[in-house]
């Protein structure tokens, strides 16, 4: 819809900017103007002011500045038009039609939403009704309380063809209507149209506004000829421009959660029931172009949360694929790959919220899947199949649109080609399944998902089936850890791959008292910190928890005051078990320059060997599986020596890490302990 200069003028003198404000904002008065507390971010000083005399607003904690209509769509993530229907209703004016046409076709539309919502009443009052008990058992055998159900208006269509055409009948809509509304099946060769939903348990389908536009039906039968029914295309609905859920998502992704795409009803509403209020799925289709559009007006990097099975994994490909073209800067999209053989409503259900945020954060990027996709099970002996795998990624980032963002993929690219191939034939003499930074390794890695892999069986002459990795020594072996699955000891004692199923390794835990302990750390080394692979989830969350406490402390005062206003912040920020387990996972104060006091040098020369040591280990972990893989593949005495050579390299890093504990000269740490 489009609004004339003259109606927005008009509504902006109608509606004081202050009467708008204070609906969000608890303002006082200040001379000419008001003041309040910013609704944008937090802080305990009022630097938000509003302007009636001018008509606007500006927040000097946030540089964020506007009207009433700015007001609306940067604190309700409503759309401009939105925000003006919305303004309009506050103010009593009428909204201009644009022609008479228009105005006819909107008020159909409206028509049939109203059929679409006696269509929602009459099937939740069956669900709760007589005919509702095999749908409430099943409901019920899925976790699906009569709560839930009320929240998303769930309900259920008899096994009846005019049950709810009858009803609709009896209360004055027009058949006609019904079939518009995708209700009723109806053509040339039907001489009695009927009711599309039978002796199904039915998801309604709502627009951005909360207007319900559609129905998805789950049938009971087990013959039935479709599992899942969705209503077709109308004029209200279009099944490649809308998310299941997206009002409650879109208000929860304003509000900070993250958003999750994953793929169906129930997926969503088990998200949602275990505190993941921005879960949306597609509608019955792969994710399209429309979709991904409306994801990235909600967030700028959306989770796309596939299943671990060879499905899941084409389709975070095609996902991949759909995206590349759009690309923006600030714009891409994560990848979560969930254990095999379990959906996020199994997982929702077995292991609650702690379990779906160890997906959420083991989620890799675009990046990472794409590289990962190209690089998994080939072999890259010869130069032309190096060329080719080049070729194909060059490709790939030529499909992207935007310059700025081709630019850094092809940088990106070509970084990971020379770490992957640049430092000598054992890098790539077998078959190749790294993920690179934090990719989608198929058996883990820095940030990477690991998820179950088919079971490993030893075959003839000593290879591997099956998995096609192998393991050095006392012979092949498998080590099963719930829904992990790896090879060798070293990567399965790791917390790399144990992540959080496991407690957090004491090197990690050395970074992360360092930094609480020692904040000014932050000051000339904040990249390196944010690209520090920190396997353990926790860490990794609160690393994202130091550093922001960081960006909005003043660093007033001495190194004890900064360290205690960052506990401080953290706590209140939540991280108060993540703190506890750090505690725990130092079981020794002999790394001096961890503590409070340390000197500087001490400090910082321990930080840097803990760095150092500390990628030197993700390096090993890396190539240890890269030689497993090249093992299984080919079981040669080169292949074996390759992982006896890697295995006595982690051996003496972890000699290496006990020296951290000698330093602390300069603290006194000698003459203390004499």
């Amino acid at each position: 819809m489009r609004f004339t200069p003259q109606f927005l003028d008009d509504l902006r003198a109608r509606l004081p900017v202050s009467e708008v404000v204070s609906k969000r904002v608890k303002l006082k008065k200040a001379g000419r103007e008001w003041k309040g507390l910013s609704p944008f971010q937090q802080e305990k000083s009022p630097s938000f002011f509003v302007n009636d005399e001018k008509g606007f607003y500006h927040d000097f904690s946030s540089g964020k500045h506007g009207d009433i209509i700015n007001f609306v769509m940067e604190t309700d993530g409503a759309s401009f038009v939105e925000a003006v229907e919305r303004l309009a209703q506050m103010a009593g004016v009428a909204l201009p039609a644009a022609t008479p046409d228009a105005a006819r076709q909107e008020q159909r539309r409206k028509s049939l939403y109203d059929v679409m919502d006696l269509a929602a009443k009459f099937f939740a009052e069956t669900l709760v009704g007589r005919e509702g008990a095999r749908a409430r058992g099943y409901l019920a055998d899925r976790g699906i309380t009569p709560a839930v159900q009320l929240q998303f208006r769930m309900g259920f269509a008899p096994d009846n063809r005019f049950a709810l055409k009858e009803y609709l009948g009896a209360a004055g809509v027009p058949v006609p209507d019904m079939v518009e509304a995708g209700l009723l099946i109806a053509g040339d060769d039907i001489p009695v149209p009927y009711d599309r939903f039978r002796d199904r348990v039915m998801f309604p389908i709502s627009d951005v506004r909360g207007r319900i536009i559609a129905f998805g039906g789950r049938a009971l039968k087990k013959d039935a000829p479709a599992k899942y029914l969705n209503s077709p295309e109308t004029p209200l609905f279009h099944k490649g421009d809308n998310l299941y859920n997206l009002p409650m998502a879109r208000k929860a992704a304003h509000d900070g959660a993250p958003l999750v795409v994953v793929e169906g009803y129930v997926d969503v509403i088990a998200m949602v029931g275990v505190g993941f209020p921005g879960a949306v799925a597609p509608l019955g289709t792969a994710l399209t172009e429309n979709q991904l559009q409306l994801l990235w007006k909600m967030a700028d990097e959306p989770i796309l949360c596939f299943d671990g099975d060879k499905a899941g994994q084409k389709a975070a490909w095609r996902a991949a694929e759909l995206a590349l073209p759009h690309l923006k800067p600030g714009k891409s999209l994560r990848f979560a790959l969930l254990p095999e053989g379990q959906d996020p409503d199994d997982l929702a259900r077995s292991g609650g919220r702690a379990a779906i945020e160890d997906v959420m954060a083991a989620a890799g990027s675009l990046s990472d899947l794409i590289w990962a996709r190209e690089v998994a099970g080939g072999t890259f002996a010869t130069p032309e199949r190096r060329a080719a795998l080049e070729a194909r990624i060059n490709e790939l980032a030529n499909g992207i649109r935007d310059d700025v963002v081709k630019k850094y993929y092809r940088q990106d690219m070509t970084e990971r080609l020379q770490r992957a191939f640049g430092t000598g034939p054992k890098n790539y003499g077998g078959n190749y399944g790294g993920g690179g930074r934090g990719g989608f390794q198929q058996g883990g890695g820095g940030g990477g998902f690991a998820r179950t892999q088919r079971p490993f069986t030893p075959g003839p002459a000593g290879r591997i089936s099956g998995g096609g990795r192998g393991g050095a020594g006392s012979g092949p072996q498998t080590i099963q850890r719930g829904p992990y699955q790896v090879v060798s000891p070293q990567l399965a004692t790791s917390s790399l791959m144990r992540g959080q199923r496991s407690a957090i390794s004491r090197r990690e835990a050395l970074i992360v008292q360092s930094l609480i302990n020692h904040p000014w750390l932050l000051h000339d080394r904040l990249e390196e910190v944010a690209a520090l692979e920190l396997a353990h989830p926790e860490m990794h969350r609160l690393r994202a928890g130091i550093i922001a406490a960081f960006a909005h402390e003043h660093h007033h005062g001495d190194e004890a005051e900064q360290s205690a206003e960052m506990r401080s912040d953290l706590v209140k920020a939540g991280y108060s078990e993540q703190l506890q387990h750090v505690e725990q996972a130092v079981t020794t104060q002999a790394v001096w320059a961890a503590q409070p006091g340390a000197a500087r040098e001490d400090v910082l020369s321990t930080w840097t060997q803990l760095v150092a040591l500390h990628r030197q280990w993700h390096s090993l972990l890396r190539e240890l599986k890269d030689a497993e893989l090249a093992l299984g593949a080919e079981a040669s005495e080169t292949n074996y020596g390759w992982l006896r050579d890697v295995k006595a390299r982690l051996a003496e890093v972890d000699g290496i890490e006990a020296l951290i504990e000698g330093f602390g000269e300069s603290s006194g740490r000698f003459q203390r302990s004499s």
